[in-house]
């Protein structure tokens, strides 16, 4: 008699394939987010830097 189970290994595997499948899906949405936090990362190091540096003219 056959179990209807599924190995661990097969449930991690087509977890791992949908994951994959997901981010294949949303990369351009991903691409957006990331370039979105690089400039406001950037652009408060920026606005830091200028502030430091008017202190220390002053």
């Amino acid at each position: 008699m056959k179990s209807n189970r599924r190995s661990s290994a097969t449930k991690k595997s087509r977890r791992l394939h949908r994951t994959w499948a997901w981010m294949r899906r949303r990369r351009r949405v991903m691409a957006a987010h990331a370039l979105r936090g690089a400039s406001y990362s950037a652009g408060t190091g920026i606005v830091g830097l200028l502030f430091w540096w008017f202190e220390q003219r002053l």
